[in-house]
């Protein structure tokens, strides 16, 4: 005899059990290979490092030695406020008009070569900017010394009353016009394929020009705040 319930077990009724597709493993392989492309990544990374500091540390590098060498006066003009266009201490004001040249020399004593970004120069009189000079980048190669050139166009710039008597008297009665020359030469050393950090080599000259000769009479220079 067969019960109701029986013929249902039986029978093409709904079934209990449910049926579940198996998940893609696409994403988990993906997940997979960009997991692997960083450590390999991370790997030649601190590989390069790590040959690059041992690479720093054999050579065991100095910073460059860069110096003014010689400075030339082209022309100085000072114009004053007075009809005459002679300058003088009662003058309100006073523009000053100076080009000259300098040459400086850059010394690497390393084993590797220096790759010098573009340096600027402000020169200074008694605490007043007057120009800038630019030096253009370059390579230098290692146990090597170059000259460069550059110039200092000061077009007419204005200074104040005691300033300005200040260079007329040092440029007439004492044939002697004391300047300053401030910059900073970017500077980074190149091994092999590999290229240091920044390296700043702070120049700081005090001179001083004669009018009438057209030359450089006095230089003290110092390089990172140390005299040489």
């Amino acid at each position: 005899m067969t019960t109701e319930s029986g013929s249902h077990r039986r029978g093409g009724g709904p079934s209990n059990y449910h049926h579940y597709r198996p998940r893609s493993s696409s994403s988990a392989s993906f997940k997979g290979c960009c997991c692997c492309l960083f450590l390999l990544l991370s790997f030649l990374l601190l590989l390069a490092l790590a040959i690059f500091l041992i690479l720093f540390l054999a050579v065991k590098p100095k910073k460059p030695q860069f110096d003014l060498q010689q400075v030339a006066v082209q022309y100085l003009g000072i114009t004053g406020t007075t009809t005459s266009n002679i300058p003088s201490p009662a003058a309100a004001t006073a523009s000053v008009s100076l080009n000259f040249k300098m040459w400086f020399t850059a010394v690497n004593p390393n084993k590797v070569g220096i790759k010098y970004g573009e340096s600027r120069f402000t020169v200074i009189y008694r605490g007043i900017p007057l120009g800038r000079a630019v030096v253009p980048g370059f390579y230098q190669p290692a146990h090597s010394e170059r000259e460069l050139q550059t110039t200092v166009v000061v077009d007419r710039v204005s200074l104040a009353q005691a300033d300005a008597a200040n260079l007329l008297k040092d440029a007439t009665d004492n044939d002697r016009v004391e300047l300053r020359i401030l910059g900073e030469v970017p500077a980074k050393i190149r091994i092999m394929d590999f290229t240091s950090p920044g390296i700043q080599v702070s120049v700081d000259c005090a001179i001083a020009i004669s009018p009438t000769k057209k030359a450089l009479t006095y230089k003290q220079c110092g390089f990172d705040g140390l005299s040489v």
